[in-house]
């Protein structure tokens, strides 16, 4: 939930920075500054809930920590190649790829009723999902639009 509020947060004040500055309103642009911050949020989460964040990995996965750490720096990258003119198209694919990639780990998660900031597996669980999967849909069509479709 944090994630979203941080992105529609963002949007809405960089689209009237943007409006302010420019004279114009810009909602491609503003919907990556927002995807950006949102991704920065949650890179943070891979560093400082690291514990929690190997919890929502599967057993066969090796160097969790590492693999957790890793899809970090991915989010900090892509936060930065939205902001690349001659990036955004790429970072865009590829983050949609990522978000793709990345849902087996939070429906493993809420199956396990991973929470992931307290480590621990009382979290919201299968209900969660509710919420979850279709968020994630709502960042793909968010990429989509703003970082690909967006001219």
């Amino acid at each position: 939930m944090k994630p979203l509020i941080i992105l529609i947060l963002v949007f809405g004040i960089a689209l009237l920075s943007v409006k302010t500055i420019s004279g114009n309103y810009d909602p491609a642009f503003s919907a990556r500054i927002a995807m950006s911050a949102m991704l920065l949020f949650t890179a943070i989460a891979h560093f400082a809930f690291s514990k929690g964040m190997e919890m929502m990995l599967p057993g066969f996965i090796p160097a969790k920590k590492a693999v957790v750490y890793f899809t970090g720096l991915i989010e900090i990258a892509a936060a930065i190649g939205l902001q690349v003119s001659n990036l955004i198209t790429t970072t865009g694919w590829l983050l949609i790829l990522f978000f793709i990639l990345i849902l087996p780990a939070n429906i493993y998660a809420a199956i396990k009723k991973v929470d992931y900031q307290k480590a621990t597996a009382e979290g919201a669980g299968k209900k969660y999902l509710w919420f979850r999967i279709p968020l994630q849909i709502f960042f793909i069509a968010w990429i989509y639009f703003s970082a690909i479709d967006y001219h």
